[in-house]
């Protein structure tokens, strides 16, 4: 199991990130809060990984915090919840927001997100219950964050790049241009589209 990468960033196109290890560059799928926190392109960072094999793929999972990593683990053991649609919980909602969501048994906030039915909810909020404790220890505990003090420079086309990200993460073309089509680009990086397009659907 890699429990840990600490490297390079060579590249960034949500939710995919490669880490150059060493010369090695390893492809990553990270959650949006991961990528909020990234630094420029080139920088040194550390991602809290978990590695799920499948027949046909082993794929690498990134989380810049313990916690987040920690509540995707969680998640996965969630009947009917999968690695994708985990990402995508994490995405919509960083993991002390979902920790509110159960104990406030606000399933209404977690339908909001793409893939997340009635059903899902209302099983992810009774499963979920019970494991709290050990999440919350998680929070209190912290975690090695990926941020940097460089910012994130403005790609060419970072609504086209939103939309692209937001569609792999399981919302539909149109909803997707919807979700970003009223927010100004000018100035902002493609996670800064997604922040704000994630943050006007789950709110």
């Amino acid at each position: 199991m890699i429990g840990f990468l600490r490297g390079k960033l060579a590249h960034k196109s949500p939710p995919f990130l490669m880490l150059d290890v060493n010369g090695v560059g390893y492809e990553v799928e990270a959650p949006m809060t991961t990528f909020y926190d990234l630094p420029a392109i080139g920088s040194e960072i550390t991602l809290h990984t978990h590695l799920v094999v499948r027949e046909d793929a082993h794929i690498l999972f990134g989380f810049s915090t313990e916690a987040d990593r920690s509540m995707f683990r969680t998640l996965i053991k969630v009947n009917g919840v999968g690695p994708k649609l985990a990402l995508t919980i994490l995405s919509g909602q960083s993991a002390e927001e979902f920790h509110r969501c159960i104990h406030n048994n606000d399933t209404q906030a977690l339908v909001r997100l793409p893939g997340v039915g009635k059903k899902t909810a209302e099983r992810l909020v009774i499963e979920m219950r019970d494991r709290l404790p050990d999440l919350t220890d998680s929070f209190d505990s912290g975690g090695t964050s990926v941020a940097g003090v460089d910012k994130i420079q403005p790609v060419n086309n970072p609504k086209q790049e939103a939309i692209s990200a937001l569609c792999s993460l399981g919302y539909k073309p149109l909803d997707a241009g919807k979700m970003v089509q009223n927010i100004s680009a000018e100035g902002k990086s493609c996670e800064d589209i997604i922040r704000l397009a994630l943050q006007g659907t789950i709110r």
